[in-house]
C-alpha cells in the first residue's frame, strides 16, 4: 500500500516538474535555431537546420538597442535596491523582535496590515513623490520604491526568524558591555545568514523582473532595465523572429535563475525556520 502511495506522488511531482521546465527548455532551444526561423515542432525543437549560438551575440550587440546599458542598469537597481531592502528590514525586523517598547505588537500588527494594500494602489502616489522630487529618469527614482513596496513582507520574514534565536546571546553580550547596535551587527546577522539570504533571492527575483515601475518611472531609452528595453526587442526584430525573441527573455531570465540556485540551499533554510516560532 505505501509503495503504491509512493508511486502515485512521484508520478504526481514528475508531472508537475515536467510541466514546469518545459517551457523553459522550449524557450532555451528555440533560442538556438537560425533567426526568422518559424516556431519550432516537437520533433525540430532539439534538431535545428543548425545551432545558432550567434543569436546571444546578435541581441547583445544590436545596434538599434543599447542591451548593454540595459543589463548594467538592472544590475545597478537590483543590487542597490536589495541592500537597501536589506537594511530597512533587518534594522525594523530587530526592534519588533528584540527590543521592548510599550506597544511593540499594536505596532507591528498595523504594520503588517499593510501587506494587504497592493502595490499597484501605490504607483500613482509613489510616482508624483518621485516626480515632485524630480527623480524620475534617475537611478535613485529607480532604487527607492522598491524596498518600500516590500519591507512589510521582509520584515516580517526576518522578525520571524530573529524569535526563533537564543536570547541568552543577547544577555551574554549585553554583559560583555556590548551596546544594542553591537549585539545587532555582530550577533544577530551573522546568525540569520539564511534569513538574509532568503529575503535577498526574492528581492533579486522581484527586482530584476520588474517591469511596472521601470516603465514608468524612466524617459529615456538609455535608464531603461533589461525587462523593459527588450520589451521592445519584438517590435525591432519583427513579431515572427521567435528564435531572437526567446534569445532576449533567456538573456532576461538566466541572471534571476542563477541567482536563485546559488541561493537555494539557504533559501530553503530560511523560508523553514522563519515559521518556527512567532
Amino acid at each position: 500500500m505505501k509503495i503504491g502511495r509512493k508511486v502515485i506522488l512521484y508520478t504526481v511531482l514528475v508531472a508537475l516538474a515536467v510541466t514546469t521546465v518545459a517551457p523553459l527548455v522550449w524557450m532555451v532551444f528555440t533560442s538556438l535555431h537560425p533567426p526568422l526561423s518559424q516556431v519550432p515542432t516537437p520533433e525540430r525543437l532539439f534538431r535545428p537546420r543548425r545551432w545558432a549560438f550567434e543569436n546571444y551575440r546578435s541581441v547583445l550587440t544590436y545596434a538599434q538597442l543599447p542591451v548593454a546599458r540595459f543589463a548594467i542598469n538592472s544590475v545597478v537597481v537590483t543590487a542597490a535596491a536589495v541592500l537597501f531592502q536589506l537594511a530597512i528590514c533587518s534594522a525594523a525586523a530587530y526592534g519588533f523582535a528584540r527590543m521592548q517598547f510599550r506597544g511593540r505588537d499594536a505596532l507591528f500588527a498595523v504594520f503588517m496590515l499593510t501587506m494587504m494594500i497592493p502595490a499597484t494602489v501605490m504607483i500613482v502616489p509613489l510616482f508624483l513623490t518621485v516626480h515632485k522630487m524630480g527623480l524620475l529618469n534617475t537611478y535613485l527614482g529607480l532604487i527607492l520604491p522598491y524596498p518600500y513596496l516590500s519591507t512589510a513582507f521582509g520584515t516580517f520574514l526576518l522578525r520571524q526568524f530573529f524569535i526563533s534565536l537564543p536570547r541568552s546571546l543577547d544577555e551574554a553580550a549585553r554583559l560583555d558591555g556590548a551596546s544594542e547596535f553591537q549585539i545587532f551587527w555582530h550577533i544577530v546577522l551573522p546568525a540569520s545568514k539564511p534569513a538574509l539570504a532568503t529575503l535577498a533571492a526574492f528581492g533579486f527575483i522581484w527586482c530584476w523582473t520588474e517591469f511596472y515601475w521601470p516603465m514608468l518611472a524612466t524617459t529615456t531609452t538609455d535608464m531603461r532595465t533589461l525587462e523593459v528595453g527588450l520589451s521592445i526587442f519584438k517590435d525591432a526584430y519583427g513579431g515572427q523572429n521567435w528564435p531572437l525573441q526567446m534569445t532576449a527573455a533567456v538573456i532576461v531570465m538566466a541572471p534571476a535563475l542563477i541567482f536563485f540556485l546559488l541561493l537555494q540551499r539557504y533559501f530553503v533554510k530560511g523560508v523553514v525556520l522563519s515559521g518556527v516560532k512567532g
